[in-house]
């Protein structure tokens, strides 16, 4: 009797291990799709300033082209510390135009520095960190 039990308990326990479950894989090539239509490409992701003089603030200017065809907008712009102030552009960038964004050093410190900027938009799933250095004399 025991024998019988312990068949009919595995018997269940195997045939519960089978289940239907539905696939994900539309939602995921969807948004696949959406990502690699909608491509930036930096002209440069890091700009060494060279020697800037002590307290005056220095602008760098990072330009990208939206190479993917549907339009891109940049949802959001921080720089690293409260030194690098920064702007960009608001408007949607449509497939093959190019845009801007501006980060403002505060140069008030003398030495070497390597700040970043990131910068976050609607066609990548992870910020771009963009970085600008030089040294203050």
């Amino acid at each position: 009797m025991k024998m019988i039990k312990l068949s009919m308990l595995a018997l269940a326990l195997g045939l519960m291990s089978f289940s239907a479950v539905a696939p994900v894989k539309s939602l995921v090539s969807e948004t696949k799709e959406t990502v690699a239509a909608s491509t930036i490409v930096w002209k440069a992701e890091t700009i060494d300033v060279g020697e800037i003089p002590q307290g005056t603030p220095k602008a760098i200017v990072y330009e990208f082209k939206n190479t993917g065809k549907t339009a891109v907008v940049i949802t959001n712009v921080q720089g690293s510390c409260g030194c690098t102030a920064t702007d960009y552009t608001k408007e949607p960038i449509q497939p093959g135009k190019t845009a801007k964004v501006t980060a403002t050093y505060n140069a008030a410190n003398k030495g070497g520095f390597t700040k970043t900027v990131t910068v976050t938009t609607s066609a990548e799933t992870t910020p771009k960190v963009l970085t600008l250095k030089g040294t203050v004399i």
